[in-house]
């Protein structure tokens, strides 16, 4: 795995830091506005949205859908682009062969054909999948979308050189070995030489992948498998004025100030059962102030935040006191967690991480990160309530949300005298320096763990540099690092799409890396090669469930949050919901105004 794809998988959980960071206020926890989320001034009403569908009747067509954000996109360029945000906007001017369905909670995690007439036929022992594109697709010129262009798309993940930042599944999966050089450095005359993939006519696109893989058209629905026209591709300059094979495309767009998109007038809505292009246009307006932002939400300017990380705390408490009717807190699809590295003592024993685990106050850890609603539910184990598997809090088994929720200072104790420290030890706790709710919850993590005869100082590293301070084994091992504060959201939601960087021993990266717990166990390992091919989805939730069992029975982990949010929409908005395909955010590309004023 390379260091472009666990870098680009940090980018995504942290964009929007200023927003982020708003967790740190607890003075908007409690209620306030109308007991029921009722609303005079015509929103849905709290929590109208999440995980349910909103004023979906009242939608017209027509109008500017307004956007806001306190973070550009990292790249508007369908290779590039990690920031989970930008995968969900990007639906507007992308298509995929097939994406997730337009359905609130759940449903929306499920694939549905978009380019392709159907989903995978998949045959050779789940080797080999076949699509066959619709009638009518095409570019923003009018010209027909075929399967080459598809290819072309999916080969530019090889072109790292020029195009890093995105995920590279595709790679992996498909050229394990790393035998193709990409299309920039491809020798063939139609620059199409990715043996992995066939186009025997217009029509038709064949991937054979050298081992099976159970989520590969989980994989092929990221934003990274778009097609890209080779005429229209500009290379490292892409992002900035994307070709659209959606029903919207680039008007304008100044970086870190503006985005504006318009009709695409070549779109046909009969080749698209994905999209229904509500608003005539939609506009991106950049801040570098989230209470700005968040101002401008507050007075109507705006219809919804384009970054979706929960509004900062002057503008969240305000909101909640006055605007509750127009409010979602959804769970984001995050864990936030401390993790153990084996390689500083002591570590390697387990039952001095698991002192950690009940030593620490967990109602603490929650309120430092924004207490129930803006932080989230205690987190009881590793595996998010978006992934199929997952058990939510019923699966506790250091009782985290149960006896032990304020910690266990008796069985603390017992967890030492078994590690051979029954006096306690000293370590360190590394946090980022840019993250102030990280640091209060290192903080708190501190306080609690003193009571118990830990000594943890907290050494706050700079965050800008995660993958060469955190990610660097030897680094962490060399400053002490015995406890890592961090947090990872699914790029897909199954337990592969969460859970192999951070435990398959294989992604151990010397630079990068993203298993800070150092996991080397072999039954994880082996449940992991298991999955990917297992085809049954029953099979493969069982395998999951097993997982994030045989990784909590370690011990490598304390669990802070399964987190939340507090998002905004404007009374204009309408057919609105929240989606487990975007880890808890609105889905973005069916929404539409109540009119088209």
């Amino acid at each position: 795995m390379t260091t472009q794809r666990t870098s680009g998988r940090r980018k995504q959980a942290l964009a929007a830091a200023a927003a982020v960071a708003a967790l740190l206020t607890t003075a908007a926890c409690g209620g306030g506005g109308d007991d029921d989320g009722g609303s005079k001034n015509g929103a849905a009403g709290f929590d109208a949205a999440n995980n349910k569908v909103a004023q979906a009747s009242a939608v017209k067509k027509g109008g500017t859908l307004k956007f806001g954000g306190a973070q550009d996109a990292d790249s508007w360029d369908t290779t590039r682009g990690y920031y989970g945000f930008m995968w969900n906007f990007a639906r507007y001017y992308s298509r995929q062969l097939v994406t997730g369905k337009t359905e609130p909670g759940k449903g929306g995690a499920q694939l549905t054909p978009d380019l392709a007439t159907g989903l995978a036929k998949v045959t050779d022992d789940g080797k080999t999948y076949t699509y066959t594109l619709r009638d009518g697709v095409t570019w923003e010129d009018g010209k027909p979308i075929t399967s080459k262009d598809v290819k072309y798309g999916i080969e530019r993940v090889w072109a790292q050189d020029v195009l890093s930042g995105g995920p590279t599944y595709l790679k992996e999966v498909l050229d394990p070995k790393g035998t193709y050089k990409g299309p920039y450095k491809d020798t063939s005359a139609d620059k199409l030489g990715l043996k992995a993939i066939d186009t025997p006519d217009d029509k038709t696109i064949v991937f054979h992948l050298p081992q099976a893989n159970s989520d590969f058209e989980e994989i092929l629905a990221l934003v990274s498998a778009s097609p890209v026209r080779q005429d229209k591709d500009t290379k490292s300059k892409y992002g900035l004025k994307p070709f659209s094979s959606g029903p919207y495309k680039f008007e304008s767009y100044s970086p870190g100030k503006s985005l504006t998109l318009a009709r695409n007038a070549s779109w046909k809505q009969a080749s698209d059962p994905v999209r229904k292009a509500y608003p005539d246009k939609i506009t991106v307006t950049f801040f570098s102030n989230a209470n700005e932002l968040d101002q401008r939400l507050l007075n109507g300017d705006l219809d919804l935040d384009i970054n979706q990380t929960g509004m900062s705390p002057q503008g969240r408490t305000t909101a909640l006191k006055q605007h509750k009717a127009n409010l979602d807190n959804p769970v984001s699809g995050y864990v936030r967690y401390a993790v153990f590295p084996q390689s500083v003592k002591p570590f390697d024993n387990e039952h001095c991480r698991k002192a950690v685990i009940y030593g620490a106050d967990h109602v603490s850890l929650q309120t430092a990160r924004g207490g129930p609603v803006a932080g989230g539910d205690i987190g009881t184990n590793m595996l998010p309530p978006s992934v199929p598997g997952a058990e939510g809090q019923k699966y506790d088994p250091y009782e985290l949300n149960g006896a032990n929720k304020s910690g266990n200072v008796a069985k603390a104790k017992e967890e030492l005298k078994a590690c051979g420290q029954p006096n306690g030890f000293s370590t360190t706790i590394a946090v980022r320096n840019n993250k102030p709710v990280e640091v209060a919850t290192a903080q708190s993590l501190q306080a609690s763990l003193k009571k118990v005869g830990i000594n943890a100082q907290i050494d706050q590293y700079d965050g800008s540099q995660t993958a060469g301070i955190i990610g660097s084994p030897s680094n962490v091992k060399k400053k002490g690092y015995g406890i890592i504060i961090m947090g990872w959201g699914p790029d897909f939601p199954t337990v592969q799409g969460f859970g192999l960087p951070l435990w398959d021993s294989k992604y151990i990266l010397q630079s990068g890396n993203n298993n800070y717990a150092l996991i080397n166990d072999k039954a994880i390992d082996g449940l992991f090669s298991q999955y990917v091919t297992t085809l049954d989805d029953a099979g493969k939730e069982k395998i999951a469930t097993e997982i994030n069992h045989k990784v909590m029975e370690g011990g490598y982990y304390l669990p802070f949050v399964f987190e939340k949010f507090i998002n905004w929409r404007s009374d204009r908005l309408a057919n609105v919901y929240t989606s487990d395909n975007y880890s808890g955010m609105y889905d973005f590309v069916n929404l539409g105004l109540k009119s088209a004023s």
